[in-house]
């Protein structure tokens, strides 16, 4: 995709007045494009078997399938990349929606500037959304749920540097590249660069599963 070509979005909603909401707001970005939108996760799915979809907005309480489900078959079949969308502040769907393979969560009363940028780093891939609302989801459950099956075994880590393995607690924390840098005295542009190869290492999608990962090996405590 060139520069000027707009980010190709999907809405999946339940409910009308959302999509045509958001449809309304993001058509006023001219980054954005919205080429479709779906009322449940079985309609989204029976459409990008035909469509070219770089987003997909996906709300988590829905008829027939949900976004959690719809998000893990769009995961496992490397389909676009999922930004959860929810009305929960602390809904513990939306924090299966991301275990499930979601590139982040947003709540749907978020100001338009952070939809917008949230997006942006969905479809880019090297950002966590909302890392304090992401962290507070993952504290509240990561003490009760038992690692999923098929993550990553702890020995994936020996293949980390000492310094990778710092940064990987950093992101597990939530925090960007510019607050790795500073903890660690090093440059922007260096943490960026131990970030893609603790995903490349680890053979993980994005930082927010990298977030999951290091709460899951208990890299990072939860919050007490």
């Amino acid at each position: 995709m060139s520069d000027d070509t707009p980010i190709r979005l999907m809405l999946v909603d339940d409910q009308e007045m959302y999509r045509t909401g958001f449809r309304m707001v993001l058509s006023t970005w001219p980054e954005f494009e919205v080429v479709a939108d779906a009322e449940d996760g079985q309609a989204a799915l029976e459409m990008l078997t035909d469509l070219e979809v770089d987003v997909v907005l996906m709300d988590v309480r829905m008829p027939r399938m949900d976004g959690v489900e719809a998000t893990r078959r769009i995961h496992e079949a490397g389909g676009p990349r999922v930004l959860v969308l929810t009305t929960f502040d602390l809904d513990e769907h939306a924090h299966d929606a991301i275990q499930a393979g979601a590139s982040g969560f947003l709540l749907k009363d978020a100001p338009l500037e952070e939809l917008a940028a949230a997006i942006r780093h969905v479809h880019a891939g090297d950002a966590v959304v909302a890392p304090s609302t992401t962290k507070r989801l993952l504290d509240r459950f990561a003490a009760q749920r038992p690692a999923a099956a098929g993550s990553v075994p702890d020995e994936r880590l020996d293949e980390l540097t000492a310094r990778e393995r710092e940064v990987l607690v950093c992101t597990g924390r939530g925090l960007s590249n510019a607050e790795i840098a500073a903890e660690l005295v090093i440059s922007e542009n260096t943490a960026r660069v131990h970030v893609q190869r603790i995903l490349t290492k680890l053979q993980l999608r994005d930082r927010v599963q990298a977030v999951v990962l290091a709460h899951r090996l208990g890299l990072v405590p939860p919050a007490t």
